[in-house]
């Protein structure tokens, strides 16, 4: 039996990156997405870029999320772009997202 990581991936694991590894990422050339899921007034309060999309529109809005390379959500803490990524895993199937550990605050204190 050929267990490779495409077949042994479940859709409630979810795939995190570091701020050092993001702050990497931002710095290469490498494409990616990096969508930001907190409300207006977080967004106004501290950004680190990336495109917005509030956290109860996402799932409507799944289009719009890239398959053909990382993409990376983030909140203020982590919790709440872990549990869409969850979401998004299972119902649209997909293998490309990572979540920023900690959030936007870890990335800040790194």
């Amino acid at each position: 039996m050929n267990s490779n990581a495409a077949e042994s991936f479940s859709p409630s694991e979810v795939k995190e990156i570091s701020p050092l590894f993001l702050k990497e990422l931002l710095r290469s050339q490498e494409e990616f997405q990096l969508i930001d899921v907190r409300e207006i007034s977080e967004r106004e309060e501290l950004s680190i870029g990336g495109e917005w999309i509030p956290f109860d529109e996402v799932m409507s809005r799944a289009d719009e999320i890239a398959r053909d390379m990382k993409v990376v959500f983030y909140c203020k803490m982590g919790l709440r772009s872990y549990i869409l990524i969850q979401r998004l895993q299972e119902k649209f199937g997909f293998r490309n997202l990572y979540n920023l550990k900690g959030g936007v605050v870890s990335f800040m204190s790194k």
